[in-house]
């Protein structure tokens, strides 16, 4: 009996360590990006539109911008998404995990963008892929949940707008 006591602590003790674990990385890796999004609002223009608001004629000419962002759920999330799939409703974990990888994937295009010299993108398009092989194939799942995003964008020159 002392066994299964002591094994069913253990197993809780990893279970609080990878649940907290997740919690603080997760949350150091939304400051980290908020902190960024500050710096690149002071200095980019962005916007949805397919012509360049604004448009100066410099040196540099329009250019397309691609970067990729991949990021991964720990196991803990994916086990606890496999429960919560067995009742139903919103999987708030990989809600969290999709909009990381927005995020991240948006600010490394405008951050790219800042490094050549432009100062504004338009055109900004995000699109998944799986690269986990998580699609059923041949009945095989891959054990783990990730998301994957490949994100492009116009960069230009735009004149800076009135204070």
């Amino acid at each position: 009996m002392t066994n299964l006591l002591a094994s069913l602590i253990c197993v809780l003790v990893f279970l609080a360590l990878g649940y907290f674990g997740t919690l603080y990385f997760e949350r150091r890796h939304l400051a980290s990006l908020a902190a960024r999004e500050a710096t690149m609002r002071r200095h980019m223009i962005v916007t949805q539109l397919r012509s360049y608001p604004g448009y100066v004629p410099s040196d540099l000419p329009p250019q397309l911008i691609v970067v990729e962002t991949v990021i991964a759920a720990d196991y803990l999330k994916s086990f606890l998404a496999h429960l919560r799939k067995l009742v139903g409703g919103e999987l708030r974990s990989f809600r969290v995990l999709m909009e990381r990888a927005r995020r991240e994937a948006t600010l490394r295009v405008l951050e790219k963008a800042y490094k050549t010299g432009y100062n504004a993108i338009c055109n900004l398009r995000l699109e998944s892929a799986d690269v986990a092989g998580n699609a059923v194939s041949g009945g095989n799942r891959s054990r783990g949940a990730m998301v994957a995003l490949l994100a492009s964008a116009t960069a230009y020159r735009a004149a800076p707008p009135p204070s």
